[in-house]
């Protein structure tokens, strides 16, 4: 990736007619490109890039295009608190939409457009907040030009400009606004003068998901459009020797049936018909090489790596002679499968091909190269190809793929065939339809001192790399994905450790594996924290306690695993046969620690109460980031009891939430959030809360039954 691309009058002006006529704001920062997950400091050599623009109509409504999408995680009321309150806007003015693939809109770190890494509320901060005060600045210079005033005497209020008795509306000085020249430099509000930043508001979508009427990829309707879905080899990488379309025609409602380079199409004047199309259909797949891949196998092979020495992701002292000392040594290995993402609105795209442009509309984290593969499918230039981004239901990393696979796959669709179509894939296509978090295997060996602390840490992982070949490909260094080893090889536990190794295997699989909600956090925080928890119980210490010591030097980690472990009551009787298990960890730049009240009966897990504590800087909602906290630990509670994946003969063996479940309502603990007054760096909330949880219920439920959880999932303790 490079610096940020210069956008040109054309495009600010094509970007600003969609949101129609009146004060149009376009804002720049300077941006460069720095390690996945930093923030970026300003670079006085890079280039200037609108991302986002804000309008004001005649009218009064407020019009907030955004750069990032919303699925379910609240950032089209987050990011547009950061714009309301610079603005001094009246919040029930304010609308919010999704902007189109274009240069004005690209992520500040990453360099292309994209919502992921939990990232969308702190890279954007300062922007959205100038957006805001410049826009502000033009009213004031608006209403003073009207009022016949000095600027320095008007003020702003709720969507009003005053000064002294005199005042005018946003929208009546909107025209007016728009005429005047931008303000070179704006001064942002101080903290004592916000009312919507870290303060708890009513999310903007949620009225229109309450009443039915928002718009997902799945309600996609117009004239004239079919139901188009898809029959994909049962083995991944399969492709279709030969197939006889004969029965699929003869289904009533039945329009057409095309290959396509995943498979077999067949589209149908509505979804029931095409399925049993799709069912009628003869087909020979020719399996490839795949056919004989599975996950038992997978895993010795695995095992037998993990022995041997891998690159280098830390390297310190001389790991290999502190372990010879003969001094205590404690050994463990750990097994993760694969998982799917599991979004509850499966894969679908609508797509509407003319002779010279495609219209499209789906639930994308990636529209621009979304954008970019449609064209080149087509033969057609991006900007002849429009994407809708509607609501999505749940992403999860699922909507962000480098092959904008499901999106690809309609527009081949359409293609072939010639019509309008809506592709949709049923739960199976999903369940089975590829791209998983990778399958992992990790084998230590600590040695300890005397007081049980880890002086000697050899750590071996192996797995796949979700970087290599992608867009992001700038994070594997060395040979080293850094998803496969975050959380480990940046462990605060490793400070003081003086001789350690973590040595990584990246195999090469049939496989596809992506980006998973908390990305590597989800086996590497599980590893770190029931190992720390073993140490602990090993050396006779309060788990709790064990941490605290290693941990000292790390505050923020401290703050969030003090709070939660306060505010959970640690050391506190429980009720009979329950018991609390603790975990902390860092990802996304925030800090989260979480106790975990279980109990086992007749071998079953059961999850009472999650206490959770996060440090994330600044909360611009805290609604949300304890919503997001929620969501996270259903979420890795899910994981946890349930997650896996398992190919047998190159086929996964899982199909639906029968045989790969998600947590239930009656299931869902009590959870208790809440959040570290800080000041420090901001960090994320998407993500942050998944990695403690697993580990915290598998700490708890050694504390019930004395048992090390070492392989994910566990909902039955045999």
């Amino acid at each position: 990736m490079t610096n940020l691309p210069k956008s040109n009058r054309r495009q600010f002006l094509k970007a600003g007619a969609l949101l129609g006529t009146g004060l149009v704001i376009s804002f720049v920062v300077p941006a460069r490109i720095t390690k996945f997950g930093e923030s970026a400091e300003p670079d006085p050599v890079a280039s200037f890039a609108p991302n986002a623009y804000l309008s004001i109509g005649s009218d009064g409504g407020i019009n907030v295009l955004l750069s990032h999408v919303e699925m379910g995680q609240g950032i089209w009321t987050t990011l547009t608190m950061l714009i309301a309150d610079e603005l001094d806007a009246d919040w029930k003015n304010i609308h919010v939409h999704h902007a189109p693939p274009g240069q004005p809109y690209m992520h500040t770190l990453y360099g292309l457009q994209i919502t992921g890494g939990s990232s969308s509320t702190w890279s954007e901060f300062d922007r959205y907040r100038q957006a805001g005060a410049t826009a502000r600045m033009l009213l004031i210079a608006a209403g003073a030009k009207k009022f016949g005033v000095d600027p320095a005497t008007c003020k702003t209020e709720n969507g009003m400009v005053i000064s002294g008795e005199q005042k005018a509306s946003y929208g009546d000085l909107a025209t007016l606004a728009a005429s005047l020249p931008a303000p070179a430099k704006v001064e942002l509000r101080p903290a004592s003068d916000w009312k919507y930043i870290g303060k708890g508001l009513k999310r903007l979508d949620a009225p229109a998901k309450v009443n039915g009427t928002a718009k997902f990829g799945m309600d996609m309707q117009f004239p004239g459009m079919l139901t188009a879905v898809v029959a994909h080899s049962p083995v991944m990488g399969g492709t279709v020797k030969s197939f006889d379309a004969t029965a699929a025609k003869a289904v009533p409602g039945v329009k057409a049936v095309v290959q396509i380079p995943t498979g077999v199409a067949v589209l149908a004047d509505h979804f029931w018909a095409a399925k049993k199309g799709k069912a009628a259909l003869k087909i020979t797949w020719d399996a490839g090489a795949n056919a004989s891949f599975n996950s038992v196998t997978q895993m010795e092979k695995y095992r037998a790596l993990a022995a041997t020495k891998g690159l280098p992701a830390l390297n310190k002292g001389n790991v290999e002679s502190a372990l010879s000392q003969g001094g205590k040594v404690i050994e463990a290995s750990y097994d993760f499968p694969y998982l799917a993402h599991a979004p509850m609105e499966p894969m679908n795209c609508t797509v509407k091909l003319g002779a010279d442009k495609c219209e499209i509309w789906t639930g994308t984290q990636l529209p621009g190269i979304d954008q970019a593969v449609a064209a080149k499918i087509l033969g057609f230039k991006p900007e002849q190809v429009s994407i809708d981004t509607v609501f999505l239901g749940g992403g999860f990393g699922r909507r962000a793929t480098p092959t904008s696979d499901f999106v690809a796959e309609a527009v081949h669709i359409a293609k072939a065939s010639g019509k309008f179509i809506k592709m949709v894939w049923t739960r199976e296509d999903d369940m089975q339809g590829g791209y998983y978090r990778a399958a992992f295997h990790h084998k230590l060996k600590i040695g300890v001192d005397n007081n049980g602390y880890p002086t000697a840490w050899n750590h071996s992982i192996v797995g796949q790399s979700i970087f290599e070949g992608t867009f992001l490909s700038m994070l594997v260094q060395n040979g080293i994905d850094s998803s496969s080893v975050e959380g480990i090889a940046d462990s605060p536990y490793m400070t003081e450790v003086k001789d350690a190794y973590v040595g990584l295997h990246t195999t090469k699989l049939p496989i596809s594996v992506l980006w998973y909600r908390s990305v590597g956090h989800t086996h590497t925080a599980f590893v770190m924290e029931t190992i720390i928890d073993q140490l602990a119980t090993e050396a006779g210490k309060d788990p709790l306690e064990f941490r605290r010591t290693l941990l000292k030097s790390h505050p923020r980690h401290l703050a969030a695993l003090n709070l939660a472990a306060e505010k959970a009551g640690w050391g506190k009787a429980l009720p009979a046969g329950h018991f609390h298990g603790i975990a902390v960890h860092e990802s996304f730049l925030s800090f989260v620690g979480q106790v975990v009240e279980v109990s086992v009966t007749n071998g079953r897990v059961n999850v009472h109460k999650v206490t959770c504590a996060i440090d994330c800087g600044l909360a611009v909602n805290p609604d949300g980031v304890k919503a997001q906290m929620e969501s996270g630990i259903i979420f890795g509670i899910t994981m946890a009891l349930y997650g896996e994946i398992n190919f047998k003969d190159g086929k996964v063996q899982q199909t639906n939430f029968h045989n790969y479940p998600i947590l239930r309502m009656n299931e869902s603990p009590e959870i208790d959030v809440h959040i570290v007054a800080s000041t420090e760096k901001m960090g994320g909330a998407g993500e942050c809360g998944v990695p403690p949880t697993a580990p915290a219920i598998a700490n708890a439920v050694f504390a019930a039954t004395g048992k090390r959880i070492r392989k994910p999932p566990f909902a039955s303790i045999t």
